[in-house]
């Protein structure tokens, strides 16, 4: 099994006996995007059809954000793009993003906590945040803390949802962010990186 096996929430609360709870707990860190990212992004916007595809979304969107506001954290975190995370023969496989505190031994060692996952889907949000979900069980074992949140994101782009797990509660952000909230979600990431 893996985490693209799970297919919704429910299917692990039902094996892992995960409670759900909804809130909107976000809250708003004060960051801009960069200049150098507004320009490129517009420049993609313009010219590419970065809502073509699943590839598309990640390359011309969904890392591009990401990136842009690691760029502040960079002297603590680490950010990894489809690198392999395996709890056991269950909760193993290959998160779309994640971010780590840095290794003592270098940007080619996993850090630990791992402190956020992202899962790009284009357009199923159910099944995203299955396989999120999943990863956040996963990363919070590794972790061995459950008492400390792993934030989950689950985004087609367009739509960034939120949501963590902490002990055996996922709560699910209420609130939903669009694209064209740009500063909010980048005020939202900052804000789920530093609740470390």
């Amino acid at each position: 099994m893996a985490f693209t096996d799970f297919k919704s929430i429910q299917q692990v609360q039902e094996t892992f006996n995960i409670k759900y709870a909804e809130e909107n707990y976000i809250e708003f860190d004060e960051l801009e995007p960069s200049p150098e990212f507004l320009s490129e992004f517009n420049f993609s916007r313009k010219h590419i059809d970065i809502f073509a595809s699943e590839a598309s979304r990640c390359e011309n969107v969904i890392y591009p954000i990401i990136r842009d506001v690691f760029k502040h954290y960079v002297a603590c975190y680490a950010l990894w793009s489809h690198k392999t995370l395996s709890y056991d023969a269950i909760l193993t496989g290959i998160p779309d993003y994640l971010i780590t505190s840095k290794s003592e031994l270098g940007k080619t060692m996993l850090g630990l906590p791992i402190v956020v996952l992202v899962e790009a889907k284009q357009n199923n949000f159910s099944e995203g945040w299955g396989q999120c979900l999943a990863e956040l069980l996963a990363a919070q074992k590794i972790n061995k803390d459950e008492r400390k949140a792993v934030h989950g994101v689950v985004t087609d782009g367009e739509f960034w949802q939120f949501g963590k797990l902490t002990v055996d509660t996922f709560t699910k952000n209420e609130m939903v962010f669009s694209i064209s909230e740009l500063k909010r979600i980048f005020g939202a990431l900052s804000f789920i990186i530093k609740d470390h």
